[in-house]
């Protein structure tokens, strides 16, 4: 996304400041999400159907890109019209059988319902396929003849735990911590192609959990330069001053200057005149409330006391090559979230008198595993498949050893001893710099937020947070590990 050469300073940007999304798409649903929308009397603006369109892109074999849409806009300027489209082409294109719309407080859920309500029974077409919409003490739903279901909650109230949502709507996610994510996440692993969208306006501090987590992925993908695999990000922001800037700084952007304010609104000119902010720049002042609400300036907790516990980033950096060959047999391995969101295959390999470690395939959800994982034996012929079979990918076990529609050979399966000794195995080897890898992206999140977990007299990887994704760094441990596990290898290893 560009944003246009010279745009109109008496209108909102429409490209988002800071944008990251999975790149490898077929096709996106956000068009005819559109078109529903517009159908329903709801006309969107440019960038909203710029996130549509990207949040709704479709991979080939016809699961999300995105398993997570993250739009982090100022107040005001029409988000609620992008979680509406989404729902209503849940409901009547996608039919999806259900879809959760949480907000901290039921007050905005109920004003979220209210609306949409008003753009169903607005539209004959879609109003015909209602079944019921109930607004109770009890139940705020609306739901279709054929069984699909739009369900109001309140995070504050702990409603909704448990309920498996095929798209789960988080507005309001600058009040988004752990506890809800907690909640959410496990309900998740039942849904064969689940989406998260999360919606809000800039950060305002502690309850800003979440938000902060899915900005430092955003910033990190930008900086690596690298997409993250599973995140869409948009947000309309401004680089504000700092103190160190010198009088007269064009590296920043000017909190007074109507181009800030198009640049952090993309609705500027459609919704938000430019004369109600400059009222509200002279009501606010310097209170740091307007820089907030309006330009994007939020403040994220930060977790950088808690990231790189257990092996620092400098000294795994260190490691990092641009090309390596394999000399000798590869072996795999597999791991998955407990939440079963994510999965990694990773692979090792004898390079250059040590190991090389990389991220073959990092993907949300698991049913795309044997298949690919079929396609890896037969290119490679690796000496052995390693699954933890105390973790959640041991319910792949049986389905890769399956001799007609699996790899037809035993996954070699660690005891928790073997465990131990895989992460002693690679922390050493990244202390004795006889480790190497490709700085992939999802390997380094993931050492970022580990810890360790005592096993016996050792300890095992764990992670510090619901939102931690570790499965790269488990498989790459154990892909390690079975280079020298005892497997009863067959035929002459296939060299590259």
């Amino acid at each position: 996304m560009s944003e246009p050469a010279a745009p109109d300073p008496d209108y909102g940007v429409q490209t988002p400041r800071l944008f990251t999304a999975p790149p490898n798409y077929l096709s996106s649903a956000g068009q005819e999400a559109v078109e529903l929308a517009a159908m329903a009397g709801l006309d969107l603006f440019p960038w909203q159907q710029s996130v549509l369109d990207v949040g709704m892109r479709e991979r080939a074999d016809g699961n999300w890109t995105a398993f997570e849409i993250a739009v982090n806009v100022a107040r005001q300027n029409g988000k609620g019209g992008i979680i509406e489209a989404r729902e209503l082409a849940g409901l009547f294109l996608l039919k999806e059988r259900l879809i959760i719309h949480s907000a901290h407080e039921f007050k905005t859920s109920r004003v979220a319902f209210q609306r949409i309500q008003s753009l169903i029974l607005g539209c004959p077409d879609l109003r015909k396929r209602v079944k019921r919409m109930l607004c109770n003490t009890t139940e705020t739903s609306i739901t279709l003849t054929t069984g699909e279901s739009l369900q109001f909650i309140a995070r504050s109230g702990g409603s909704g735990r448990g309920w498996t949502g095929d798209c789960n709507i988080l507005d309001e996610d600058m009040i988004l911590g752990d506890d809800a994510m907690g909640a959410l996440m496990p309900t998740m692993s039942a849904v064969p192609n689940p989406q998260l969208w999360y919606l809000g306006s800039a950060g305002i501090g502690a309850p800003s959990v979440q938000l902060a987590r899915l900005r430092r992925r955003a910033l990190a993908a930008l900086e690596a330069g690298v997409p993250d695999p599973s995140l869409a990000y948009f947000e309309w922001s401004i680089d504000p001053h700092v103190d160190e800037c010198p009088t007269g700084c064009t590296d920043h952007d000017d909190p007074d200057d109507l181009a800030s304010w198009a640049k952090a609104n993309p609705s500027l000119g459609y919704l938000i005149t430019p004369e109600f902010v400059r009222n509200e720049r002279a009501s606010l002042g310097s209170s740091g409330i307007f820089e907030r609400e309006r330009l994007g300036v939020g403040q994220y907790p930060s977790d950088e006391a808690d990231t790189w516990q257990v092996i620092g980033e400098e000294a795994w950096r260190a490691l990092a090559v641009a090309d390596a060959k394999r000399s000798g047999t590869v072996s795999f391995s597999i791991d998955m979230t407990p939440e079963r969101s994510h999965a990694a295959i990773c692979a090792a390999f004898p390079w250059r008198g040590g190991v090389h470690v990389t991220v073959v395939e990092h993907r949300p959800g698991a049913g795309w595993i044997v298949e690919r994982a079929k396609e890896l034996h037969a290119k490679w012929n690796p000496r052995c498949w390693v699954i933890d079979p105390a973790s959640p990918a041991a319910s792949l076990i049986g389905a890769l050893e399956d001799a007609d529609d699996g790899l037809g050979v035993e996954v070699v399966k660690p005891t928790g001893r073997d465990m131990a000794a895989a992460c002693g195995q690679f922390y050493d080897a990244v202390s004795a710099q006889e480790l190497t890898h490709f700085d992939d992206a999802p390997l380094a999140s993931a050492l970022a937020g580990a810890q360790q977990r005592p096993l016996g007299d050792a300890w095992a990887w764990a992670r510090r947070g619901v939102s931690v994704d570790i499965s790269p760094l488990v498989a790459a441990t154990l892909a390690k590990w079975g280079l020298g596990a005892e497997v009863e290898e067959e035929g002459a290893p296939n060299l590259w």
